[in-house]
């Protein structure tokens, strides 16, 4: 591990204000309240030990409200001790470029944690880059399957914990499985793409707005967990077959198109909404094997949002495997912490 403990930030601007916004009773998630959670997330980490934080800048004002926190917090007589905050000199896109370009940058500085507030989708552009650096997930919305919605101070002790090593990482730290999705014949071959919670092949013909939320639209499904309370796309197999997110297998369903027979199965496919699908068979998919995507035309969606039209002879397979990101299970976490009285110990270490 680098000395200073160092923890990279990715506070994604953008997340929590997508269509979901219009077509269904999704929240949107305020500039005001990502900057809030990154000033309780400094809280946290900065009163055991992490000493610098790298984050990037935005044009929506999230990096510029931390700035005037940081101003605020030292000009205070005697603070809590907050990390050196480093904004990254980098491009602006406001596209997931510049999350892919940030994490990138943090990883060859050496980072020992990334912190990530966004939604699914936000996670997802992190864990292609990350590696093996952990990340300690936040959820920035109210239709997130991926990440936790938790205090973003709790949230800040507990990676702190897992960053120095305080908490040994076969405690702290969880493997995710993901899912793989390869292009092995036609224009795209080569191309491959990754979720972390769910794959669908759907009926629209076009990326368009992204979002996927139309029960006409789902041809297939394929889940690396699927939570009985959960929303969003993985809530239709929570609904009928839960899967753990430690579970050694995923999930496979498929779905009747409009006068087909099938299972009726209703499922909170976003906030304010349950609708109806038909599910014609679900199965258990298990890891390591690859499968063919059955499908001549329509769009492939990676964790809720369209990211693929199918284009002629485009052939497409998926795999599930336990090559996804490392995080911070903050309950474990702090169970830990406290059967060792590590808070005492961090309060008489001298800073």
């Amino acid at each position: 591990m680098l000395s200073p403990i160092t923890v990279g930030v990715i506070a994604n601007p953008a997340s929590g204000r997508d269509i979901r916004r219009l077509t269904t009773h999704a929240s949107v998630f305020p500039t005001a309240e990502k900057a809030n959670m990154v000033v309780r997330l400094l809280a946290g980490l900065g009163m055991l030990g992490v000493a610098r934080v790298l984050t990037l800048r935005d044009r929506t004002g999230v990096a510029a409200l931390v700035l005037r926190a940081l101003e605020t917090h030292a000009a205070v007589a005697e603070p809590q001790p907050w990390p050196k905050v480093e904004f990254l000199e980098l491009p602006i896109t406001d596209s997931a470029a510049d999350t892919h370009a940030g994490v990138a940058r943090m990883v060859g500085l050496g980072v020992d944690l990334i912190a990530v507030l966004g939604g699914d989708g936000t996670h997802r552009a992190v864990a292609a880059h990350c590696g093996d650096v952990p990340l300690l997930t936040l959820s920035t919305g109210t239709n997130n399957a991926f990440p936790e919605l938790r205090e973003a101070t709790v949230a800040g002790l507990a990676g702190a914990l897992a960053a120095s090593g305080l908490v040994p990482p076969e405690v702290a730290l969880t493997r995710n499985k993901r899912l793989v999705v390869r292009c092995v014949a036609g224009p795209n071959k080569g191309r491959e793409e990754i979720a972390l919670v769910d794959v669908c092949v759907s009926r629209q013909r076009f990326v368009g707005a992204r979002a996927v939320c139309e029960p006409a639209d789902l041809e297939a499904l394929f889940l690396t967990f699927a939570a009985p309370d959960g929303i969003g796309l993985s809530s239709i197999g929570g609904a009928w077959a839960p899967v753990e997110r430690g579970a050694p297998y995923g999930l496979h369903m498929t779905f009747a198109r409009a006068g087909e027979s099938g299972v009726p199965i209703f499922a909170p496919l976003a906030p304010g909404r349950v609708d109806r699908v038909t599910m014609r068979t679900c199965e258990r998919f298990e890891a390591g094997c690859w499968t063919p995507l059955h499908t001549e035309q329509g769009t492939l969606a990676f964790d809720g949002e369209r990211e693929i039209e199918l284009e002629r002879d485009d052939r497409y397979e998926i795999a599930l495997d336990w090559a996804g990101p490392l995080t911070v299970d903050v309950g474990r976490t702090l169970r830990f912490c406290a059967s060792r009285q590590l808070m005492r110990e961090a309060a008489t270490r001298p800073r």
